[in-house]
């Protein structure tokens, strides 16, 4: 599992965490069944406190996303709420109106933000 912390966003850890999960649930690079990493081993991995990955497991078990099995982890949901695509597509709307603003307000025309962006689909960085 591949999270990006970007602390210069001014979106909150957790809900950057949240949402990363949430997208790779609903695009199938997390699967039905599989587990997640550990409170501990995720905390670690993304040097935040352990208290922000249990806040964001628990918030998603709650939403049904995520399942804990006493004893074995935290995993993925095997019947995960339908929907999810969809919200994601909302929230990738909502980063997209943050990016246009912020690409206009450092004067970039629509072209060159198009052009930005399709360079770093051709070259992503994980």
């Amino acid at each position: 599992m591949f999270i990006r912390i970007e602390s210069s966003s001014g979106v909150p850890i957790t809900r950057q965490i949240l949402d990363q999960i949430r997208a790779q649930c609903a695009n199938g690079a997390l699967k039905p069944g599989q587990k997640l990493p550990s409170v501990r081993e995720l905390a670690r991995e993304l040097t935040v406190n352990q208290n922000t990955i249990l806040k964001v497991y628990e918030r998603l078990c709650a939403e049904g996303l995520l399942e804990k099995r006493h004893g074995s982890g935290t995993f993925v949901a095997e019947d995960a709420p339908k929907g999810q695509l969809k919200e994601q597509q909302n929230l990738l709307k909502g980063e997209a109106e943050r990016l246009v603003y912020r690409a206009t307000s450092l004067g970039l025309s629509p072209g060159e933000l198009v052009k930005m962006i399709e360079e770093i689909y051709q070259n992503p960085t994980p």
